[in-house]
């Protein structure tokens, strides 16, 4: 298979994908286009990048070429407690924070958007299970949102190869909270109860959603535009309660973009409530 696109098919790709997914792909990413588009144009039976190309055109949007388009050009990067710290702070401050501000209403709500193959969502399960056990008769719902199809249903079965469980987990925590199937590791039921994943692409027409008190959008918002970035942490904070947090990844800021957003340094890391947050005299969030 001939796999250099031309000049013009890859325009064609880079605008594709930045209006169905707000994607900005740039030249250097020329070998990525390429590499990532190779297998989905053989697998449907193309034989060179500009019959695929051609035939995305012709399909555009509604076409299953378009899905899988998409896909094969998202970044899904993820694994278990990444980069370690927003888990710490969550633990030490947000969550002990949460459980005395909810402890009416005994109930908890996260969102990890652009979730991929769900990692972020089952640590902060684990986390919560391990670390406080007097929310084992609240009401958790922990929501992972994605715009692909293919790391939504890997998320949902919780499913994870030896290489999957070795990044980021705990020994205590594979054994505590995975069975063994064959040469993978399944999440226990009991675990994958308090989870719920869904497909969501952040640049379409939002769902109805009840206000969350924690929203993980983490690694993002990078490959966005400016205004694409504003226009999302807009929507964000109407879906975050008053009393909630919003984490993003450790290049990211929220505050910087949008002014309805305060940063907080919660010990290495730093999360963003709204303007309107009623900040605690206690849990050293001062």
């Amino acid at each position: 298979m001939n796999t250099n696109i031309s000049e013009t098919d890859f325009k064609f790709v880079c605008d594709f994908t930045s209006q169905n997914s707000a994607i900005v792909i740039n030249d250097s990413k020329r070998y990525l286009v390429e590499t990532r588009l190779e297998p989905v144009a053989r697998n449907n039976g193309y034989e060179t990048l500009s019959d695929f190309v051609q035939a995305l055109r012709s399909q555009g949007k509604s076409g299953n070429l378009s899905e899988e388009t998409i896909d094969a050009l998202t970044t899904n990067e993820t694994y278990f407690f990444r980069d370690f710290h927003p888990f710490n702070a969550l633990k030490k401050f947000v969550i002990p924070e949460l459980i005395e501000r909810n402890k009416a209403t005994k109930s908890l709500s996260i969102w990890s958007a652009a979730c991929s193959s769900g990692q972020e969502a089952y640590s902060i399960a684990m986390m919560l299970r391990d670390s406080f056990p007097v929310l084992n008769d609240w009401k958790i719902k922990i929501m992972g949102t994605d715009l692909s199809p293919t790391v939504l249903e890997k998320a949902r079965k919780g499913r994870y190869n030896q290489i999957e469980v070795n990044r980021g987990l705990p020994a205590s925590m594979l054994v505590k909270y995975f069975q063994k199937d064959g040469l993978e590791w399944v999440i226990k039921d009991d675990l994958k109860a308090n989870t719920e994943f869904r497909a969501m692409n952040l640049i379409e027409p939002w769902p109805i959603m009840q206000p969350f008190d924690i929203i993980m959008i983490r690694n993002v918002l990078i490959y966005f535009d400016v205004e694409v970035k504003r226009t999302i942490l807009k929507k964000m904070a109407s879906c975050l309660r008053n009393t909630g947090y919003l984490f993003l990844g450790t290049s990211e800021s929220a505050s910087s973009i949008e002014d309805s957003w305060n940063d907080i340094t919660l010990d290495k890391t730093v999360a963003y409530t709204k303007s309107t947050f009623p900040k605690p005299d206690s849990a050293g969030l001062n």
